[in-house]
């Protein structure tokens, strides 16, 4: 048995407020999720023996840390099952950059692989195997643009207009875990409701609390925000970095902004200009209304 072509699509933080720490370290988060159609993609195929592999290897993540594989584990352990199966990961969305691909392909694989193995498992209970993986892998699993609370596991959906966002990442990646513990880091953000949001549901509202951090570690980010508003584009960071995102009414303008940087960026290499931000991802990019597997999960 087999699945090819099985999506897992990237998220973008609307707005990411830390408003409080536990005792044991972890931040409390206030955030709205959506995700877009910029997807990685997975194929499964099952083994009868039971083992749990990768097709290829993914540069820079071990098998230990590979999200793909602890899923999988995590899934053959809740259930019992003693099927197995092969994954193979088509990587579109890049590592580092904010937009939850390893979340999202920890979560695509639960949900894959709850289907493949009949083991059964309700969208709840899915949910709760998500969250030991990673804060972000719950929203995955929800399947739905949310307002989320907590660490990021306590999930409230929420309708968003339809909106096209330009995503850029600048010649950087950002490891989430030297973000949050930088000492410097706003941890008191005021607490929002959802309908604070919703009265205002656009790029305008809130602020991402991790950007002033990463604009310090990581100037090519703060350069590249910078560029991009002189040329008319303001944008925003999703999670801890590094992509910028912008947001538009329709495709065609992403669209039309992808373009012009483009053209601007080949202008720099064709005459060596060294003053623009150099950038390994410029893509426009649609607001989904809902995951793209939401209906793979029986209730």
């Amino acid at each position: 048995m087999t699945l090819y072509d099985v999506p897992a699509p990237a998220k973008l933080n609307l707005f990411l407020h830390v408003v409080g720490r536990r005792a044991d370290g972890y931040h409390l988060l206030q955030t709205v999720f959506r995700f877009i159609d910029l997807c990685d993609t997975l194929h499964f195929e099952v083994r009868a023996d039971g083992v749990i592999s990768r097709a290829s290897e993914l540069p820079g993540v071990s098998k230990a840390d590979d999200l793909t594989l602890r899923a999988a584990h995590a899934l053959q352990r809740a259930t019992g099952t003693r099927q197995g199966a092969q994954i193979a990961l088509e990587k579109r969305i890049p590592q580092g950059g904010g937009l939850g691909g390893g979340s999202s392909d920890a979560a695509t694989v639960l949900i894959a692989l709850n289907k493949l193995w009949g083991t059964g498992l309700t969208r709840r209970e899915l949910m709760a195997l998500a969250l030991p993986l990673g804060a972000d892998v719950p929203v995955f699993v929800f399947g739905q643009s949310a307002f989320a609370e907590g660490v990021g596991e306590d999930l409230t959906a929420v309708a968003l207009p339809e909106r096209a966002y330009l995503v850029a990442q600048p010649d950087t990646s950002v490891p989430t875990a030297g973000i949050f513990s930088a000492p410097d880091l706003t941890r008191d953000s005021s607490y929002i409701t959802i309908a604070d949001f919703l009265a205002s549901p656009t790029f305008s509202f809130g602020k991402n609390d991790l950007e002033p951090v990463v604009h310090r570690l990581y100037p090519e980010v703060l350069r590249a925000t910078r560029w991009l508003s002189e040329q008319g584009i303001p944008v925003r960071m999703s999670g801890s970095g590094a992509c910028l995102f912008a947001e538009f009414s329709e495709l065609s303008e992403a669209v039309l902004a992808k373009a012009e940087i483009s053209a601007i960026m080949r202008g720099a290499v064709e005459t060596n200009n060294a003053t623009h931000p150099g950038f390994r991802l410029v893509q426009a990019c649609t607001g989904l209304t809902e995951h793209p597997l939401r209906n793979w999960i029986a209730r």
